[in-house]
């Protein structure tokens, strides 16, 4: 059991995710909890598409926002308008756009994560008073980035592109997460890891868990989790080895001090 790892990340990416880890010799099972669904545009989604040359930036979240996003533009541009910059939370977001549009993204800073915070650390993203932005994204989630560069002055108009949808484990998995019968359970979204943790039975609580972000260690305590583990991104590359390095016993991959601080904060 010590080897099997459970991943919850969804579609394309989640199957990357799987292969790596296969790769590297674990035995991976995709829990399939969440699905996305594409929501159809209300009158201010339609109004912001048709005003789109008018914003000096669109900030998109995922890959999901991304492939939506571009579904979404096709139905009103049938070439896209030129000088539009393009920002995305992390790579994986932003080979999307490449794919999906043919566009570049302007990324977070080298070295400091990909999440809403390391985006707000984007030079461009600071000087963004009086400037119209475009956040292309799910329903739900953080409010993060709109209230950021809402305060620094900028005016926010969100784009709700897709709908989560939640369900159930389903058997073996939900087995597995009741009696902690795996080696490791790999988690990136604070949304997925709340819809978990209701099934997850005492020691699965104290298997290793790895995340992709301090918050999500932090997050994790608070839900119940005994052994979080950072990874050092979220990409497969940096989840693969924060596996490894823990179903390996080479090392902690995160500072259970930083984590109790987190959690006093």
């Amino acid at each position: 059991m010590g080897e099997r790892v459970l991943i919850t990340r969804p579609g394309a990416r989640g199957a990357v995710l799987a292969q790596s880890l296969a790769a590297a010799g674990f035995d991976v099972a995709s829990l399939d909890v969440l699905r996305f669904e594409t929501r159809p545009l209300d009158a201010a989604g339609r109004a912001a598409l048709l005003d789109l040359d008018l914003f000096q930036g669109i900030i998109v979240v995922s890959p999901q926002a991304a492939a939506c996003l571009a579904e979404a533009i096709a139905s009103y541009w049938p070439q896209l308008p030129q000088r539009l910059r393009f920002y995305a939370v992390g790579q994986a977001t932003a080979q999307a756009l490449k794919a999906e549009l043919g566009v570049p993204a302007v990324l977070p800073p080298a070295g400091i994560g990909e999440h809403s915070e390391a985006l707000l650390e984007v030079a461009s993203l600071k000087a963004v008073a009086g400037k119209r932005l475009l956040l292309a994204r799910g329903d739900g989630g953080r409010e993060l980035l709109g209230e950021r560069l809402r305060e620094r002055g900028a005016e926010v108009e969100t784009l709700s592109l897709y709908r989560r949808r939640y369900q159930p484990p389903t058997p073996p998995a939900d087995q597995w997460l009741a009696r902690g019968e795996f080696g490791a359970l790999v988690v990136t979204s604070g949304e997925i890891l709340q819809h978990l943790v209701t099934w997850c039975g005492p020691v699965a609580l104290n298997q290793p868990l790895i995340v992709s972000s301090r918050r999500l260690a932090t997050l994790a305590g608070t839900l119940g989790f005994g052994s979080p583990h950072v990874a050092s991104g979220a990409t497969p590359a940096a989840l693969t080895a924060a596996v490894s390095a823990v179903c390996g016993r080479q090392g902690a991959t995160f500072d259970q001090g930083d984590h109790e601080k987190g959690k006093r904060r």
